[in-house]
């Protein structure tokens, strides 16, 4: 590493390095072909094609991967070519396709309370997003009250109820096992009556089966609609790094609430990032933030171009 590159990665910020380390999974998949590339020094079908497995490898999704390989082959076929220039396509590629996902939380001051649904299966980190998301908008001023809908879990309420206590919110809590839709209905009422700006419920990952699961969301979707106008955003919490998996859990919970954007999770691991792709591609939901470590302020916008640097960073 020169001294150029180390200094630029001493002030390249915590969350950008975990975004980068996150994503080396899927940069590994692209960094394999990419070096056949370069030991060919030329690109031909039988490259682009290697590449192209290997973006699909990396969950960018079967139409994404063929996009980029028809934009190789026309671009620069049989021609000499260097490994920078191929990640320079792809990435071009990668956030051209990404343009249109970005979105920030649709949050409208004028209702009070805004209620945001937050879903997701047990193990994508839903619990502690709604923390982390607690943290954020309080820390822009605004008031928030937390519902623990997920009272099917053993300890989902007391893990949302440090959350309250660490970042200074207010929550409605029940026993385990009591009827979810009440506690909703009571979060909303209590957030009513005190003032509060925003409603933040967490609700079942598990149920015995997928039907009551989606059910479960349905009813609830019904209890906050009573108050009009008041849920504008239903946001699914993937675990980046399931893969296709996270692909099927979003047709799931899409089928069964109208999922307004993505929450993508745990990118400071081994994540296969692209997914997001995916996603995008099969089901037109927007992304809407991304958690890249376990800290409080570890949950940022997602940015397209950021995105789409850090996939080819991860591998120098």
């Amino acid at each position: 590493m020169d001294d150029s590159t180390a200094e630029t990665t001493q002030t390249m910020p915590p969350w950008w390095q975990r975004l980068t380390s996150g994503l080396k999974r899927s940069s590994s998949a692209l960094g394999g072909a990419i070096a056949h590339v370069v030991a060919k020094r030329q690109l031909d079908e039988a490259t682009i094609e290697e590449i192209e497995d290997a973006l699909i490898r990396a969950d960018l999704g079967a139409e994404t991967a063929g996009r980029i390989a028809t934009e190789l082959r026309y671009g620069r076929f049989n021609t000499a070519i260097t490994a920078d220039e191929i990640k320079e396509v792809v990435a071009a590629e990668v956030e051209k396709a990404l343009a249109g996902v970005a979105q920030p939380l649709n949050i409208d001051p004028a209702k009070r309370p805004f209620v945001i649904l937050v879903a997701g299966v047990n193990g994508s980190g839903k619990t502690t997003t709604i923390g982390k998301l607690a943290a954020r908008l309080r820390r822009d001023g605004r008031s928030v009250m937390l519902a623990a809908g997920d009272t099917f879990r053993a300890a989902a309420a007391d893990q949302l109820e440090l959350w309250a206590q660490r970042t200074g919110g207010e929550i409605v809590r029940s026993q385990e096992g009591a009827d979810p839709g009440s506690v909703v209905f009571d979060a909303i009422a209590a957030a009513t009556s005190r003032g509060a700006d925003l409603v933040l419920v967490d609700t079942a990952g598990r149920l015995h089966t997928k039907v009551n699961l989606m059910e479960e969301l349905k009813k609830l979707r019904r209890i906050v609609d009573r108050t009009p106008g008041a849920c504008k955003e239903v946001l699914l919490v993937i675990d980046a790094s399931t893969g296709q998996n996270g692909l099927v859990q979003a047709k799931q919970f899409a089928e069964a609430v109208d999922v307004t954007g993505i929450v993508l999770t745990k990118l400071d691991g081994t994540a296969k990032g692209g997914i997001v792709l995916a996603i995008q591609s099969e089901l037109d939901i927007p992304v809407k933030v991304v958690g890249v470590g376990e800290g409080v302020g570890d949950l940022i916008e997602f940015d397209p171009k950021e995105f789409a640097a850090a996939l080819f960073s991860a591998d120098d």
